[in-house]
């Protein structure tokens, strides 16, 4: 959720989903602080409109601006048990979490957050076997199959692809901390 919206404790919010219509008056959702070690909370949705991009939340028991602060930039999750059904070879994207993705038959690292707003694609945030976190772009393109029982994403990624959205090397920070020494004219 991205900010607040009014004086009676609603919350504007960017949908990722290719459900938006699934919303219902009555039905209970998980706020999910971006504070791991936070605990999920249980929100009923009183009612809900589309605003300027977004949609705005009205939830039972949030009905002050400072009440609705404390939702801001949580994010908000459907229970399973009220998931919609989905088209073969779909997945949601909550259950790509703690999978391990491949380029081709080499094992990258496993997901340990899927990331949206950065662009076009999610981010998949992939540590690998060097506790190095990878970003890598969750594009149909670079997607070869997702096989959530297994808990194994297979991709084809571009040559580099690993090498650019690699962390800094130990070596880099340090280069990249000594001020430059200033040329002379």
């Amino acid at each position: 959720m991205v900010k607040t919206q009014g004086r009676r404790g609603e919350v504007a919010s960017e949908i990722f989903s290719d459900i938006p219509d699934r919303f219902a008056a009555g039905m209970r959702l998980l706020a999910l602080p971006r504070d791991a070690e936070s605990p999920r909370r249980e929100l009923e949705l009183e009612e809900f409109w589309p605003h300027k991009g977004l949609v705005v939340f009205k939830f039972a028991g949030v009905d002050s601006i400072s009440q609705a602060e404390t939702l801001v930039g949580c994010e908000l999750q459907i229970p399973r048990d009220q998931r919609s059904g989905l088209q073969p070879d779909w997945s949601y994207v909550s259950d790509l979490v703690g999978c391990t993705v491949f380029d081709g038959g080499r094992e990258i690292g496993r997901i340990e957050q899927v990331q949206f707003g950065t662009g076009e694609a999610p981010l998949l945030i992939v540590r690998d076997a060097h506790a190095k976190l990878l970003d890598i772009p969750f594009a149909q393109a670079y997607l070869d199959r997702v096989d959530v029982e297994q808990k194994q994403v297979r991709m084809k990624l571009p040559d580099g692809l690993l090498d650019v959205n690699a962390p800094l090397t130990a070596e880099e920070k340090r280069e990249m901390a000594q001020p430059r020494s200033k040329k002379k004219r």
